[in-house]
C-alpha cells in the first residue's frame, strides 16, 4: 500500500463520484489517496481493519475462506465501491479478504477519525445504502454458486480477471494455481480442467506459458449470459 498526500486528486475523485457532500470539513482533512498493485491485499479476513476505503479506480475481488481453508468468490468490485465500512463502524474483524485485480486507487480514512467525525447524517445514510447493497450482492453470489453451471461461473470469472496486455492483441489471465481458481468458483480441479479444455476447443481461450489467454471475450460473454460476479449497476449521485 502506498499513501499519497495529494488533496487535489482526492478532491477530483470526490467531485467525479459526487461525494463532496458526504464529508464534513474536519473529516475531509484526514482523507488520503492509497494505491495498490495487482494481487496486493487491501484487507485480510479475520484481521482488525484500520482504514475505510472508497474504491475510485481499478478492480478488486472479494472472497471468503472457511476454517477448512476452502475459498468462495463473492464478487468483483469496481468504482464506486467501499471496503471496510461494517468492520470499522462496528469495531469488528474483516469479514472477507479483498485483493486488487488491477492497479487500484482508493480514498482512505483511518477509523479513529470516523469515530470522531463520521456521524453526519448524509455520510451515515451513504454507508447504510452500501451495506444493504453488499448483503444483497453476497446473497446473489451464494445463489450463483449453487444454481449456475461451472461453465457460467468460469466464463464470468475469466471476464472479470482478464486484462489487456500491451504486448498482445488479446486479454490474458495469470493463473498461479488452477486449484485456487477451482476453489474460488466452487468446483473441483478436475471439473475445471475439463471446462477449460472445452473452452480451448471452442476457441475461447488458449494456454500459453503460465498464462491463460482470452481469445474471444464475446464468446465468453455468450456463455456467461451475464457476468454473475459483477453488478451492471453503478452508483451515481449518492
Amino acid at each position: 500500500m502506498k499513501e499519497i498526500m495529494d488533496i487535489e486528486r482526492v478532491n477530483g475523485y470526490l467531485r467525479q463520484f459526487d461525494l463532496e457532500h458526504l464529508f464534513s470539513e474536519p473529516l475531509r482533512k484526514h482523507l488520503a489517496l492509497y494505491q495498490f498493485e495487482p494481487d496486493e491485499t487491501l484487507c485480510l479476513q479475520g484481521e482488525e481493519p484500520q482504514f475505510l476505503f472508497f474504491l475510485v479506480s481499478g478492480k478488486v475481488k472479494v472472497f471468503t475462506t472457511s476454517t477448512e481453508g476452502r475459498t468462495l468468490l463473492i464478487n468483483f468490485t469496481t468504482p464506486l465501491g467501499i471496503i471496510g465500512e461494517i468492520e470499522c463502524l462496528r469495531d469488528r474483524v474483516n469479514l472477507n479478504t479483498v485483493k486488487a485485480v488491477s492497479p487500484v486507487e482508493t480514498i482512505g480514512i483511518h477509523k479513529r477519525w470516523l469515530s470522531q467525525y463520521g456521524v453526519e447524517a448524509p455520510f451515515l445514510r451513504f454507508l447504510l445504502d452500501m451495506v444493504t447493497d453488499k448483503f444483497y450482492t453476497k446473497s446473489l453470489a451464494l445463489s450463483s454458486n449453487l444454481l449456475n453451471s461451472v461453465e457460467v461461473r468460469l466464463a464470468s470469472y475469466l471476464l472479470s480477471v482478464s486484462f489487456d496486455d500491451e504486448k498482445e492483441s488479446y486479454s490474458s489471465v495469470r493463473i498461479s494455481s488452477i486449484k485456487d481458481t477451482a476453489n474460488l468458483i466452487g468446483t473441483s480441479y478436475r471439473h475445471l480442467n475439463r471446462v477449460l479444455r472445452s473452452f480451448s476447443s471452442a476457441g475461447l481461450v488458449e494456454r500459453r506459458k503460465g498464462i491463460l489467454v482470452v481469445i474471444d471475450r464475446k464468446g465468453l460473454t455468450e456463455v456467461a449470459g451475464r457476468n454473475i460476479y459483477e453488478s451492471s449497476e453503478r452508483r451515481k449521485g449518492l
